[in-house]
């Protein structure tokens, strides 16, 4: 990948003095401006021609050099949001711990960050540390150098220059692609500290691109990933998607669970994890995330509810049969009452959205009701909405399940393709077997009346 490297020392001021920047020629390194996103270049050259740097930065850049299609294009600048707005009609500004600002080209949004500096001063406007050394404000603006420094990792920290087409690699992010190492600018325990978050783009990373985690990068990770209750859960949620709906979610699953960092963000199903990876819980985490990566891998669509659905119903079965003692609840009852308390609890680490919470007790709702298949209900069951998520569901729980789980799925998987005399035989065929099932509608134990009391005998 590298031809000669014309190798420069940085600064000695610099938070990381051993940083040193190699710039690489075009004729150095194989990324084209064809390669680039017709919207990324006209952002590129606007912010140019108004006396402005700006590079392509980050992931887009590594993406190119491993001859990769980057999924996005971001830029850095010296502008700030503000003046970056004024030279786009088709920006917004967001983000209120770190501002960046959004040009919009229909669709197709192309991320513009200012260059970021370090924490000097105790200017609470514009930066703000924790007590543990988190970063909650992080507005402070600098130079490219500083903000190569504040990059998390070396492979991230590779500048494409417009003017002329050279590379800007600070920390050796060209010769850890060559090696293929995920490793941390810094020191880890003090970057991990200021984002926990970046113990998770370890691991994401780590798996997207086949790479190792550099051992020191990946030695304090274990003992600090508790450090990830402390984020806001709305944040874990977009991160849980990035994590196990990017096509590598199985592998990536299994990598976070090495490192202690799945159980920080899924409490509610690490509870049921064993040794041998062996409990109806872990069977279903296996089979739903490979079976969205497959649906990835052939361009399906993919719902995260569904997979909600999958990796949280047995937590909520086995809390389902503790209510049903405890509480003398019949099976319907007590599974929609477990899984509103599973949901309430998921949601205090991991935000799931209203409108897949709803998605997902549908099609935990659709498991009780494919127990009643007798007169109409198998009918009416096929034209709701949740149907063919509901059925894909059940369907893998017979896989874990076998028995009559299995049986039952099956009879769904013929009964939904088949005609309607076929159809009709087959509810006949069930007989009062598929009137109710014991176990779903047992009725609360009686309560014993009291003798009424008359007079007493004269």
């Amino acid at each position: 990948m590298l031809m000669n490297k014309n190798e420069t020392t940085l600064e000695t001021h610099r938070v990381y003095p051993d940083l040193t920047l190699n710039i690489l020629t075009r004729k150095e390194h194989s990324i084209s401006r064809k390669q680039i996103s017709e919207n990324a270049l006209k952002v590129l050259y606007r912010l140019q021609g108004a006396g402005f740097e700006a590079y392509l930065v980050g992931g887009g850049v590594r993406d190119l050099l491993l001859g990769e299609t980057p999924k996005d294009f971001d830029i850095a600048t010296n502008a700030t949001p503000e003046q970056i707005r004024q030279l786009f009609r088709n920006c917004r500004l967001i983000g209120r711990r770190f501002r960046l600002a959004h040009v919009m080209f229909g669709r197709d949004i192309i991320e513009v960050a200012t260059f970021r500096g370090h924490h000097q001063d105790s200017n609470t406007q514009v930066s703000v540390k924790s007590e543990a050394g988190m970063l909650l404000r992080d507005n402070v603006y600098g130079s490219i150098d500083e903000d190569a420094e504040r990059r998390d990792f070396t492979i991230n920290a590779m500048y494409y220059d417009i003017s002329d087409y050279s590379i800007h690699d600070y920390a050796g992010g060209v010769e850890d692609l060559d090696e293929r190492l995920i490793r941390l600018i810094g020191d880890p325990e003090k970057r991990y500290r200021e984002d926990p978050v970046r113990m998770l783009r370890a691991v994401r990373f780590a798996v997207k691109l086949d790479f190792d985690i550099e051992e020191e990068t990946a030695a304090p990770i274990e003992n600090l990933a508790p450090l990830l209750q402390s984020i806001p859960a709305a944040r874990l949620y977009e991160e849980s998607l990035k994590m196990l709906q990017s096509g590598y979610g199985l592998e990536t699953y299994h990598q976070m669970r090495e490192y202690n960092l799945f159980q920080q963000m899924f409490p509610v199903i690490s509870a049921h994890f064993t040794e041998d990876y062996s409990s109806p819980t872990e069977q279903m985490l296996d089979l739903a995330l490979d079976s969205t990566d497959m649906r990835l891998e052939s361009g399906k669509r993919i719902n995260p509810a569904f997979m909600y659905a999958a990796i949280l119903w047995y937590p909520v079965v086995h809390l389902a049969d503790s209510l049903m003692e405890m509480e003398d609840l019949c099976y319907h009852d007590a599974v929609m009452e477990a899984g509103n308390r599973v949901l309430d609890q998921m949601v205090k680490t991991i935000a799931i959205p209203r409108r897949h919470t709803t998605t997902i007790r549908e099609i935990w709702q659709m498991q009780l009701r494919f127990l009643r298949r007798h007169g109409k209900r198998a009918f009416r069951l096929l034209d709701i909405n949740k149907f063919r998520a509901g059925f894909d569901f059940l369907v893998m729980r017979g896989q874990i399940e076998g028995g009559e789980t299995q049986k039952l799925a099956e009879w769904w998987d013929t009964f939904q393709s088949a005609g309607r005399k076929m159809q009709q035989g087959m509810i006949n065929n069930l007989g009062r077997a598929g009137t109710r099932s014991a176990k779903l509608y047992r009725s609360r134990k009686p309560v014993p009346k009291k003798k009424k009391q008359g007079n007493p005998p004269s």
